[in-house]
């Protein structure tokens, strides 16, 4: 249906989406509420702080779409939110039949949800599924990649799903690609797109939902506690950090794609191959000749790699990421988990991370450990 590799913006439709961003704000904000820090509390009449309010009507405004919604627990508590109110314990609802990401099989499992197993990349199986299975009240989809061979194009699922279940609602994993690619889910016709704002450089712990007005609504009415806002100063934290995402992804995304050259090149030695994947972010998987990944990533944290994260494309990964394969990623090929590690140059060039991983690589070799 597509390539297993999504497309990502290039740097100048990076400029356009910060540029719209900026206009969305402009549209909500006068120069001086800007500048405001943010309020906090429960104000009454919108339930939420109304810096808060401002920003998400931003956000809506940004995406073209009825309304927004920050919630905490990140993209996980975004997706979770979205659910939560879509969804009753036992309800049946379409998964891609892969292994499913942690956090997501953990909120099924709260929920007591009963997931219905479709493969996204077969358009006959996923068309008689969406016409046999009429139990399932949510299409639910992971805009990146689960395992190394998915393929599915977001945009010709979305456009299957509304075709024959017009009545079904669409909810989009955009974990990992909203500000990344060129559309994210709701751009594309979903119902709800549910993501991060750690993994856009924001604040740690906001999830964003974006999409139809009435469910937004519920997650606004259900969240009435105090405690459990987005403050204020928490949104516009989070909305100045996003208008600088894009740029700095699509910078981050050109370097991956050089890396990966470089490498297949021979600018590392010891390299079977290289290539690029989205399991989670865009990023090189590098293959070993042999069983040294766990050595090597040992190796690279003392020459300035970072060797895990801590949101994957939080604000905190400046250094080159050199870690370990996805657990979902390595349940589908156990194999690489002693042969390859995962490379994103994050704000380094891709330069910096090849002198990183041809140092570790000396180390190994010179040591005997390989």
């Amino acid at each position: 249906m597509s390539n297993p590799v999504l497309t990502t913006m290039t740097i100048e439709q990076a400029k356009q989406k910060q540029f719209q961003l900026t206009e969305a704000i402009a549209e909500e904000f006068t120069g001086r509420e800007f500048f405001a820090q943010g309020d906090v509390g429960v104000v009454p009449g919108l339930g939420r702080p109304v810096q808060t309010d401002k920003v998400e009507r931003v956000l809506a405004r940004f995406f073209r779409v009825e309304a927004c919604a920050l919630v905490r627990g990140a993209g996980t508590g975004a997706i979770r939110a979205a659910l939560s109110v879509l969804l009753e314990p036992g309800d049946a609802f379409f998964m891609h039949t892969s292994p499913m990401y942690k956090t997501t099989q953990e909120t099924v499992r709260l929920m007591g949800l009963r997931p219905v197993y479709v493969d996204y990349n077969d358009v006959k199986c996923l068309r008689d599924a969406l016409t046999e299975r009429t139990e399932c009240r949510v299409f639910y989809v992971q805009h990146s990649r689960q395992k190394p061979d998915d393929a599915y194009d977001l945009e010709t699922v979305i456009n299957l799903v509304r075709s024959v279940r017009p009545d079904l609602p669409i909810v989009v994993d955009d974990n990992y690609t909203v500000l990344k690619v060129p559309k994210s889910g709701v751009e594309l016709g979903a119902a709800y797109s549910c993501f991060s704002g750690f993994k856009l450089l924001g604040p740690p712990g906001i999830g964003v939902v974006v999409g139809k007005g009435d469910g937004i609504a519920k997650i606004h009415e259900r969240n009435y506690s105090g405690g459990g806002q987005v403050q204020g100063e928490e949104a516009m934290d989070l909305l100045r950090s996003l208008v600088l995402a894009p740029v700095a992804i699509a910078v981050q995304n050109e370097q991956t794609e050089r890396l990966n050259a470089l490498l297949n090149e021979g600018a590392v030695p010891e390299v079977k191959r290289a290539y690029i994947t989205n399991s989670q972010s865009k990023n090189v998987i590098v293959e070993f000749r042999r069983p040294i990944a766990q050595d090597v990533m040992k190796a690279c944290e003392r020459h300035g790699a970072a060797v895990y994260p801590v949101g994957a494309e939080s604000r905190y990964e400046v250094l080159p990421m050199i870690y370990r394969l996805s657990g979902s990623f390595l349940e589908s090929r156990p194999d690489l988990a002693r042969t390859a590690v995962r490379v994103n140059p994050m704000r380094s060039g891709a330069e910096l991370t090849i002198r990183i991983l041809q140092k570790a690589l000396a180390d190994v070799l010179d040591r005997g450990e390989a």
